[in-house]
């Protein structure tokens, strides 16, 4: 770490690589000589298949375009780069697909630096003997890790906190490329590195993840500027079009917590029970008062997918007044005729219904309960542990709604209205998250494996 400062500036571009900024918004973030660029990668939010696939959420010449601006501005400026969960989910297969796209840019421009990577995919042995030692511990509200999901898990992950970032920061890094983080990490590791306060900096670095989309008009795909000094930070949007406001910042602290005033991470707890937020100028924000308690154990959280089978789905429209009155009937009498014509296949499949413009997103919990719309969009999906199998139970619901009899029923052709031929997609692999625990360790560092590469 070097001499104390009294402020340090963080230029997030975007709220996940990939998802893009405009360049006025970059140029203007560089003219404020930033100490460091940070950008988050990944998210857990589209959902486990993409942990469980070792794939990438993002595209492949989306991240290039990000990362192409961000390295050469990073080099010749001399500050570091970094990166936290590479290709969306951050497990190995994920970091090599990210580590590739860095290694081709440094070769068309030319670039040479020196990149610290840091894995956080964790081996099924080292799991099961944390399991056996009981140092995998639920993650409320969920229960007990079972053997048999950590088994089916194709891969799981830690979220890395700041100290492996410090540790690369500490040894020269110019890049540095992570698996999976906590993402706050990504932005306050380095001012914590140079002496800044955890607090500050993890509750910066809680809304420069998400880069713009703490002001106003929000966005997740414009630049964020963070300015952190020794009592506060500050916060601003580098988009003239946008304004940061004491509401818009304080809603986003919000953003993805169970308490408003606690947000626990690898090795504490953000408290913000004293955080106050100021409005410096119209677009400028400034914070303070927030603090980092540490834990009396260091726990990190632990995420994994197991493949649980196929997808097939159909999408459908219905403008019939009676058919909508009568929806939930032939929903039900659908599902019995599929029933009565599989008997073989009973308990090795899951029939679902989304009907939007009826309860299409909150299911059950929907409270207009005696809303009626005028039309219906209607997703058939079938899950099953082969995807022949799911295509025959989607196709067999479909065909069995379309052409479904109902009370007061007129037209003959048909019930429902299909936009795309062939009607029925096959979707492939379906995961559900198996693991989603706490495991207690000794040392921050001990789980993620820190390389070195000379890039160029």
């Amino acid at each position: 770490m070097s001499e104390t400062r009294d402020k340090l500036t963080v230029l997030s571009t975007t709220a996940i690589l990939g998802y893009g900024f405009p360049v006025e918004s970059f140029e203007e973030g560089l003219r404020r000589n930033p100490d460091v660029l940070a950008v988050d990668a990944g998210s857990t939010d589209p959902g486990p298949y993409y942990l469980g696939a070792g794939v990438s959420f993002t595209d492949r010449a989306a991240v290039k375009r990000d990362l192409r601006l961000m390295l050469t501005a990073g080099r010749a400026r001399k500050i570091p780069v970094i990166v936290g969960t590479a290709g969306g989910s951050g497990a190995d297969a994920h970091l090599a697909w990210c580590l590739e796209i860095v290694r081709e840019i440094a070769r068309e421009e030319g670039l040479s630096f020196k990149m610290a990577v840091i894995g956080a995919e964790i081996p099924k042995d080292a799991l099961r003997k944390e399991l056996a030692a009981g140092r995998i511990v639920p993650l409320p509200p969920g229960g007990p890790l079972a053997l048999e999901d950590l088994e089916a898990a194709t891969r799981v992950v830690g979220q890395m906190g700041v100290e492996p970032f410090i540790s690369a920061l500490a040894q020269g890094a110019e890049v540095i490329v992570t698996g999976r983080s906590y993402d706050p990490a990504v932005f306050a590791a380095y001012p914590i590195w140079q002496g800044f306060d955890p607090g500050l900096a993890l509750h910066m670095g809680k809304i420069l993840e998400c880069a713009s989309i703490a002001a106003l008009p929000g966005s997740g795909s414009d630049c964020m500027l963070g300015t952190l000094y020794q009592d506060c930070f500050e916060l601003e949007p580098l988009n003239p079009a946008r304004v940061c406001t004491t509401t818009s910042v304080a809603a986003h602290t919000l953003y993805e917590k169970t308490n408003p005033l606690l947000l626990p991470g690898p090795g504490g707890m953000l408290d913000l029970r004293e955080t106050v937020f100021e409005q410096v100028n119209e677009r400028v924000v400034r914070v303070k008062g927030s603090r980092f308690v540490a834990a009396a154990e260091y726990t990190i959280k632990l995420e994994g997918a197991r493949k649980v089978g196929y997808r097939t789905v159909s999408i459908a429209g219905a403008r019939d007044p009676v058919f909508i009155a009568k929806v939930d009937e032939i929903i039900a009498g659908v599902r019995a005729r599929v029933a009565d014509n599989f008997r073989e296949l009973e308990g090795k499949y899951t029939l679902l219904f989304r009907i939007y413009g009826k309860n299409g997103v909150m299911g059950e919990l929907e409270p207009e309960k005696e809303a009626v719309a005028h039309e219906l969009g209607i997703v058939i999906e079938a899950v099953a542990p082969t995807q022949e199998m799911a295509n025959t139970v989607c196709g067999f619901a479909r065909s069995t709604m379309l052409h479904f009899g109902f009370p007061g029923r007129l037209a003959t052709a048909g019930n429902l209205a299909f936009p795309y031929s062939p009607s029925d997609f096959k979707a492939g692999e379906v995961y559900r998250f198996a693991v989603h625990h706490l495991l207690k360790v000794q040392d921050p560092c001990e789980l993620f494996p820190l390389s070195w590469e000379q890039v160029g």
